[in-house]
């Protein structure tokens, strides 16, 4: 039996400092609780039985993975490669990334996350100009940006992703501009350009709510978005997604996978799955994640978020795949569920159509120029 390919997605929740926007799960001054989750997080992959399974991407995420000393990094990679039975020349062939803060990377991290096989970076920078960064509470600098992207390139780093941010309070199109202009000479593989979404119970939420920062207004924050979609693409990258652009043959695969509604299982506190049509997430209390995995009770930290009908597998496929700029592949759809979605949705489609959101052609459906700009608006239609 063949066996079915599985992504791994590891959650490191430690950070030096919460940015402004964040709303992930993540902690700050919890230093003495990192040894004791790295254990935690080993017994949890050695709880997991992968023999049905084919890893093929490997994603650590936070918080801020790059925090946290390496050998820790290196400790989770090795628990895995022990499990999955994992050998040369095929780790070569699986993506695995690591999110790094300029701020809190150095040489000698760089060269053990090399050394452990990783091969993949995601560098969050969100702009060049510093003002931002430190409205947007970031621990660097853009000068800490460039030394890191160098030395990842010193130490042969040749995947590498850079985070952009659009939308910020104060950012103008010129800063814009000269984000990308400055980007796009380093000529990384892969950029991801994000617009700031504001959450509740944030820092830049409440100062937005005092009127001490102002959001940027939408028609500008869509014109930033057309500028970088417009100037990326006219710069050799391929706009594969809705906030993604790549090199040919750069496109994030663990995100891919997400997206074309593959199976994955997370680790670590917080950490999200989908195993067999069944989605279930982590508890999100670092306290609780420990002591239930050290007393055997992996199943305490369980919450079932959704248990899908076919029904319900059918419409998320719809939804995940607008995300991508190709849309839906309707062979692929037919393939999966027998069914033609041009039929199956006809009247959704033909109403989405109308409403110039979606475009239909032989081989796919996809979001028209406008249907990108309500993309949301696209997504309720399937939910």
């Amino acid at each position: 039996m063949d066996k079915k390919e599985l992504g791994i997605y590891i959650h490191i929740p430690f950070c030096k400092y919460k940015c402004n926007y964040c709303d992930f799960i993540s902690y700050t001054n919890k230093f003495k609780e990192i040894e004791s989750y790295i254990e935690c997080l080993e017994k949890e992959i050695n709880t997991f039985d992968f023999s049905g399974y084919l890893v093929n991407t490997i994603y650590i995420g936070g918080g801020t993975p790059s925090y946290i000393d390496s050998k820790y990094i290196k400790q989770v990679m090795n628990a895995i490669y022990k499990k999955i039975n994992i050998k040369e020349p095929r780790k070569k062939t699986i993506e695995i990334t690591i999110e790094v803060n300029p701020g809190t990377i150095t040489k000698e991290k760089l060269q053990e996350y090399k050394d452990v096989g990783i091969n993949r970076l995601s560098i969050g920078l969100q702009s060049v100009q510093d003002k931002l960064l430190k409205q947007l509470g970031r621990i660097h600098t853009y000068k800490e940006f460039l030394n890191a992207y160098k030395l990842a390139q010193e130490i042969g780093f040749e995947n590498i992703n850079v985070d952009l941010m659009l939308g910020v309070p104060n950012q103008t199109i010129e800063d814009l501009k000269d984000s990308l202009n400055k980007i796009i000479k380093l000529n990384p593989n892969h950029i991801s350009v994000y617009s700031l979404i504001i959450e509740k119970g944030t820092k830049l939420y409440n100062q937005i709510e005092k009127q001490e920062l102002q959001l940027v207004n939408e028609d500008i924050e869509r014109n930033m978005y057309w500028y970088v979609k417009n100037t990326l693409e006219l710069n050799g990258y391929n706009h594969y997604e809705i906030s993604n652009f790549s090199k040919e043959g750069k496109e994030s695969k663990h995100n891919i996978n997400c997206w074309n509604q593959e199976e994955y299982i997370g680790f670590g506190v917080a950490a999200h799955s989908y195993i067999n049509n069944i989605r279930f997430s982590n508890t999100n209390n670092l306290k609780e994640y420990i002591k239930n995995i050290n007393q055997h009770k992996n199943e305490k930290n369980i919450t079932i978020e959704e248990k899908q009908t076919l029904e319900d597998k059918k419409n998320e496929f719809m939804m995940l795949s607008f995300r991508k700029i190709k849309g839906v592949d309707i062979l692929k759809f037919k393939e999966k569920f027998i069914d033609n979605p041009i039929f199956l949705y006809s009247d959704t489609l033909n109403k989405l159509v109308k409403e110039g959101l979606i475009e239909i052609d032989l081989n796919n459906i996809r979001l028209t120029n406008k249907g990108i700009d309500f993309a949301n608006l696209v997504f309720e239609e399937f939910v």
